[in-house]
């Protein structure tokens, strides 16, 4: 089921077909450094999946499978699903991709078409992004879909800066960039 698209990508629920490529991805070390999952094989993919199905029940949201439109290959997901950040949940991005689709705009292109969708369909009224501070492509990835402000918070015993881009503030900055 397609959720939304963008110039070179389609953004769709993940099924459980995904399982044998989401795990040649997700077993990447790279692609996992800042991930509290840590490396995921077979079973650890097939469990992630399984989460983002019972998400899309719960919350209608969840990570969602990136489709590059001139491949048709799955290259990673990104969504955003519930997460306890301090004990409260929040609606958090989450994001990654395949290391042969870093470094050309597939990240930063597949957050801002799902906080569009996001908040075009009043999903939710803000989404948080959970980023070590030293995982500077994602900080980056995040300014550019349009999150600015951070507070430092411990997230699984780590220390990470918690974004928040409620959907007042993007609407400003997305009617400030059409107006210009």
């Amino acid at each position: 089921m397609q959720i939304c698209q963008s110039n070179r990508l389609i953004v769709r629920r993940l099924v459980p077909e995904d399982v044998s490529v989401l795990t040649d991805i997700l077993s990447d070390p790279d692609v996992m450094k800042y991930s509290i999952r840590g490396v995921c094989d077979e079973v650890a993919t097939r469990h992630f999946i399984e989460w983002c199905l019972a998400c899309y029940q719960s919350h209608g949201v969840g990570p969602w499978a990136l489709i590059d439109k001139k491949s048709s290959e799955l290259i990673g997901f990104c969504g955003v699903g519930p997460e306890s950040v301090g004990g409260v949940e929040e609606i958090s991005l989450g994001y990654r991709l395949a290391k042969n689709y870093w470094n050309k705009g597939f990240a930063s292109e597949a957050a801002k078409a799902v906080i569009k969708y996001v908040f075009d369909n009043r999903l939710f009224d803000s989404v948080v992004a959970i980023i070590e501070p030293e995982h500077v492509a994602s900080l980056k990835v995040a300014e550019k879909a349009g999150f600015s402000s951070f507070n430092v918070v411990e997230f699984h015993g780590r220390p990470v800066r918690l974004y928040r881009l409620t959907k007042q503030q993007w609407k400003t900055k997305n009617m400030h960039a059409t107006s210009r």
